[in-house]
């Protein structure tokens, strides 16, 4: 079974000669090497219409914001007191740290301040001092994956390990069990995002403790350290031993399934590019990246993120204006004839899920149709 039978391709159909389909009426003719001016027309669009530009009140409510709400979630913690119903505030929690997460994500692409100093800083304040997460090991594994989106052997993202996203990847399990639960892996997938919150944490300390060079390593230890204690130094002393551990396994994972559910859509099952081959930035920013339709409590939810495709062309784009950009990505890959694809959350979750399933299974070609036809390699 082809990727493009197996579950509803983002990418527009060849034409019966084998070509790739033809852009829309009126679209601009273009030169055979003008994908390298695709990007910087974009850019001078988006440019002009100021959404470059910062967003400084959106930004500083959330700096401001963020921490008020922690401060009433610890109040209601210590009034409620040792009772099951601090499982309630262990959730209410875990949203927290999400929108927390979400705001270090937006400083380490420095989206927040013009300065880098500050963006780092805050990043740093954020990420570590208050999620408890290493933002060095992040940063690293994230630029790569914006550099190189859904290419084999350059996206971290994709990389084999408990699951396989890439062709082939199944197939070279070693073990009888391994290959009998990857060709399960989709029954699974959710589930483990319950999990993702203690990786987060414990990779980002494993980079931190290695010997691998990193930047501002004793500020990160340090701020994770006096995070991690002072939260479960609060919890040991207000609840039981039994409670605490409760509350610490409802708070991680709330927020590992609420992480996972924010990024899975981002590229899991869209195209992948076999190790070595070339696209223009517009192209492989645009075709490996898929984006959530619905209105501004979406943009809560998912922190920006549902708006994949802006972001992956504009990293450093301040949150709002993603929305504002859409419109005009949209329409300029439309008259390019690049397809873009957005669709609800529900069926991007459907996306996903089939996709997991497939390359689990094996024989997955997301590559031969019709990506190849979309870049004009077929």
């Amino acid at each position: 079974m082809t990727a493009s039978s197996a579950f509803p391709s983002p990418l527009p159909s060849p034409s019966a000669d084998g070509a790739a389909a033809p852009a829309p009426a009126g679209a601009p003719r273009r030169a055979p090497n003008a994908h390298l001016s695709d990007f910087t027309a974009l850019s001078a669009r988006i440019k002009s219409a100021g959404l470059l530009q910062r967003a400084y009140g959106h930004y500083w409510r959330r700096l401001i914001g963020l921490p008020l709400i922690g401060a009433a979630l610890v109040v209601a913690f210590l009034l409620i007191g040792d009772s099951w119903w601090q499982m309630l505030i262990a959730a209410a929690f875990a949203l927290l740290m999400t929108q927390v997460a979400f705001l270090g994500h937006d400083a380490a692409h420095r989206q927040i301040f013009a300065s880098a100093r500050w963006n780092e800083w805050v990043s740093l304040l954020v990420v570590n001092l208050g999620a408890g997460m290493g933002l060095g090991w992040w940063n690293g594994k994230h630029s790569k994956h914006h550099g190189s989106p859904n290419t084999v052997g350059t996206d971290p993202d994709i990389a084999p390990g408990v699951l396989v996203f890439a062709p082939g990847d199944a197939q070279a399990r070693r073990t009888r069990l391994g290959r009998w639960l990857t060709a399960r892996q989709g029954l699974f997938f959710f589930p483990l995002l319950l999990l993702e919150g203690v990786n987060l944490h414990v990779q980002g300390i494993s980079r931190l403790l290695s010997k691998r060079p990193i930047k501002r390593r004793a500020v990160e230890l340090t701020f994770i350290a006096v995070r991690l204690v002072a939260f479960f130094a609060l919890i040991f002393l207000v609840l039981s031993p039994g409670k605490a551990l409760a509350f610490a396994a409802v708070e991680l994972g709330v927020f590992g399934l609420c992480m996972g559910l924010a990024f899975a859509p981002n590229h899991i099952g869209m195209p992948i590019l076999p190790k070595g081959v070339k696209v223009d930035f517009l192209r492989r920013q645009v075709l490996m990246s898929r984006n959530i339709s619905g209105g501004r409590m979406v943009d809560v939810l998912m922190g920006g993120l549902n708006l994949q495709i802006e972001h992956h062309l504009f990293p450093s784009m301040a949150r709002p204006n993603l929305r504002r950009a859409a419109p005009i990505v949209r329409e300029y890959c439309r008259s390019l004839g690049v397809a873009y694809h957005e669709t609800p959350l529900g069926r991007s979750y459907r996306e996903v899920a089939e996709y997991i399933n497939q390359a689990g299974r094996g024989g997955l070609d997301v590559w031969a149709c019709p990506l190849s036809q979309q870049l004009g390699r077929g």
